[in-house]
C-alpha cells in the first residue's frame, strides 16, 4: 500500500476526541464522517431526552439508546487504537509507526 491510503487526520486527536466526546460523535465529525457523527449525536440527544420522562418504558428506551451509543464508541475507539479505522475518504487513520 502507498501513502495515498494513509489519512491526513491526526491519530492522537481522533483517539482523544473519541475517548472524551465519544457518545456525542465529535470524533466522526473530525474524521470526516459527518453522517455518522449526526447519527451518534442524535442517539445521545434522543437517549438523554427520553431518560428525563417519568414513564419507565421511555426511560428504559433512553438507557438502551445510550448503551448502544457507548458500545459503538468503545468499538470505534478500539478500531482507532489498532489503526483500522478509516476517515470519510476511506483512508486509514494510522498510529505513529504503523506500516500500511
Amino acid at each position: 500500500m502507498s501513502e495515498s491510503v494513509k489519512s491526513e487526520k491526526n491519530y492522537a486527536t481522533a483517539v482523544i476526541l473519541s475517548g472524551i466526546f465519544g457518545i456525542l460523535g465529535i470524533h466522526h465529525f473530525y474524521c470526516g464522517r459527518v453522517l455518522h457523527g449526526f447519527f451518534d449525536l442524535s442517539l445521545a440527544i434522543v437517549g438523554l431526552t427520553l431518560i428525563q420522562f417519568d414513564d419507565t418504558t421511555l426511560t428504559m428506551l433512553g438507557v438502551g439508546l445510550i448503551l448502544i451509543d457507548v458500545i459503538h464508541t468503545v468499538v470505534v475507539t478500539f478500531m482507532l487504537l489498532v489503526g483500522s479505522y478509516r476517515d470519510g475518504q476511506g483512508k486509514l487513520i494510522t498510529y505513529p509507526g504503523q506500516k500500511i
